[in-house]
């Protein structure tokens, strides 16, 4: 019965709570608005929301995002100084990283978590040759970047999802 009324539960909640903090909302006419297209949204759009693997080992998920903020951090720095210092260091580069996932949700999620690290952004994912296109702001040794992205971030979605 719950999940017919809402289809996305958690989608639900953060609808609300992001109508909210727009909002501001200082009306009961607004809350129960925000409430409306709280239950609306999700239910329409429902279609549109690929299923998810289910996340298996959530321990090695928190480990993950641990990494990944860290990655954000360093890399925030090291983009950094590489802007600043002389552009004639940098060796920009496409790289093709060869993908062993075959999930298109973890495969789409490694492309954001690629794209979200500075340095590097997601181009293209092949979703039939599982291919993922990577620009690298400053990759010397571009096969040590393919292998950087494979252990540091595929090969632990693929634990945490058993892709």
């Amino acid at each position: 019965m719950i999940r017919r009324i809402l289809a996305r539960p958690l989608q639900s909640l953060l609808l609300m709570l992001l109508w909210l903090l727009i909002t501001d909302a200082a009306s009961l006419a607004l809350v129960l608005l925000g409430g409306l297209l709280a239950l609306i949204v999700p239910w329409l759009t429902q279609a549109f929301w690929p299923a998810p693997p289910r996340l298996l080992r959530p321990g090695l998920a928190l480990r993950f995002l641990l990494v990944f903020a860290c990655d954000i951090v360093t890399a925030n720095w090291r983009v950094a100084r590489q802007v600043v210092g002389p552009v004639s260091r940098l060796s920009p580069a496409l790289v093709e990283v060869p993908l062993e996932l075959r999930d298109p949700f973890v495969a789409t999620l490694l492309a954001s978590v690629v794209s979200l690290t500075p340095g590097t952004v997601a181009i293209d994912l092949d979703r039939e040759a599982w291919i993922l296109l990577v620009h690298a702001l400053d990759a010397p040794d571009p096969p040590a970047l393919v292998k950087e992205i494979k252990q540091r971030y595929e090969l632990p979605l693929r634990e945490i999802f058993a892709c």
